[in-house]
């Protein structure tokens, strides 16, 4: 018959088997609202390109100036990340969180009532606020949800919304505006942030601010070992892909595939979503060596490119390794600054949003530049000449590229 003290052990070992089973779980709950909010963020982006000629005739604008609704919407998110972080950066988290996701519900609806098209450019300012803060905040709260050996699969979650919203969201959106018109498509967004707002009080914990006697400066987390790698590959990578991804149309002239540019499209979205399971499963353990692969996939395509730009099964190809190699970067980058940052994440994923932003809008502008200067087949030269440098620095910046923890 076993004794008292081998049935305390069994029990207090059952006990902690237990708890530590508990503490494995992800909260999927919560990391799958972060997930939606981040689309409905996209979806607010990108969603007036599937639907120019629509609010163009509506507005009675040209649909070049109906474009600048996803120009201004960047411009929003690049000014305010930094700013915005930086004065909350001692508030309570889940409430500023909440009122970066409210925030969608009031631009949205404003754009769907909007009687002018000065209207609707002041909401789509904002709604850029308001998502550079909401993206600053996602990854620091996903990983701060979690135990420490957890935080990429939990980066990898709550960043699912991007390439959803990419591959799936923004067909669907564009669909439903050319069925119930495009306000409509833009109130839909409003009344399923309303629900999601709901879901992230019901399922995220709060968490406390960085005190104020201890909250580092942004110079002071600019100076952190890894950082500023984290910045460089980030900027780099995302301005060679807004290149292509901003000037897909003439780019595929060539093969013949420029009257396909959804189904080109939609394939790169898909492969995106393919690869966020594998880059969540291996993140933790293995985030240099994913960063690594993801540009050199991306290299590899651009070279497919370079060499076979003129065949429609190479482009296929190669728009499938580009969403391979580009689906998982939101979540590497994000978790090398994470990792690096500890407890002043959320100024290092205002710096990401920031530098993310700054390549978008530098990529497009300087896709702009090539296409009319040289033409759409210079694109897979110039894209090499930013992965290149990327892959250098990230394979020499041990620091942010490392599963270690401050």
């Amino acid at each position: 018959m076993p004794s008292t003290d081998c049935l305390t052990r069994s029990r207090s070992d059952a006990m902690r088997a237990q708890t530590a089973a508990i503490s494995a779980r992800l909260p999927l709950s919560g990391l799958l609202a972060l997930a939606t909010a981040g689309l409905i963020t996209i979806l607010t982006e990108a969603l007036p390109a599937g639907l120019l000629p629509h609010i163009a005739a509506d507005l009675r604008i040209s649909q070049a100036m109906a474009g600048q609704m996803v120009t201004i919407y960047a411009v929003g998110s690049l000014v305010a990340a930094i700013p915005l972080v930086e004065l909350t950066k001692t508030w309570r988290r889940r409430p500023l969180l909440i009122a970066a996701i409210s925030g969608f519900a009031i631009v949205n609806t404003v754009t769907a009532l909007s009687p002018s098209y000065a209207v609707t450019m002041a909401a789509r300012f904002f709604a850029g606020v308001f998502a550079g803060l909401l993206w600053a905040l996602a990854a620091g709260y996903a990983s701060r949800m979690v135990q420490p050996h957890q935080q990429g699969r939990a980066i990898a979650i709550a960043m699912l919304g991007a390439p959803v919203a990419l591959s799936i969201g923004i067909p669907g959106g564009a669909f439903l505006g050319d069925l119930t018109g495009w306000r409509w498509a833009f109130a839909f967004l409003s009344i399923i942030t309303v629900l999601v707002i709901g879901w992230a009080l019901r399922a995220l914990p709060d968490f406390q601010g960085e005190r104020a006697e201890t909250a580092n400066r942004l110079s002071s987390v600019w100076r952190l070992p890894g950082v500023r790698p984290a910045l460089f590959v980030t900027f780099a990578v995302v301005f060679a892909h807004n290149i292509l991804y901003t000037y897909i149309v003439p780019f595929l002239e060539p093969a013949g595939l420029s009257g396909r540019a959804d189904k080109v499209l939609l394939v790169f979205g898909v492969a995106s979503l393919v690869v966020i399971p594998v880059i969540g499963a291996i993140v933790d353990r293995h985030l240099r060596v994913a960063t690594l692969a993801s540009i050199a996939l991306f290299a590899a395509a651009s070279l497919l490119f370079l060499i076979f730009g003129d065949r429609s099964v190479a482009i296929y190809l190669g728009v499938v390794v580009w969403g391979l190699a580009f689906g998982g970067a939101p979540t590497l980058f994000q978790t090398a600054s994470a990792k690096v940052a500890g407890a002043h994440a959320d100024t290092a994923q205002a710096m990401i949003v920031t530098a993310w932003n700054a390549a978008m809008a530098g990529g497009g502008l300087f896709g702009g530049l090539l296409l009319a200067g040289v033409g759409a087949t210079i694109f897979p030269a110039a894209l090499l000449a930013c992965l290149l440098p990327a892959l250098i620095v990230a394979w020499a910046g041990r620091h942010g590229f490392l599963a270690r923890l401050r």
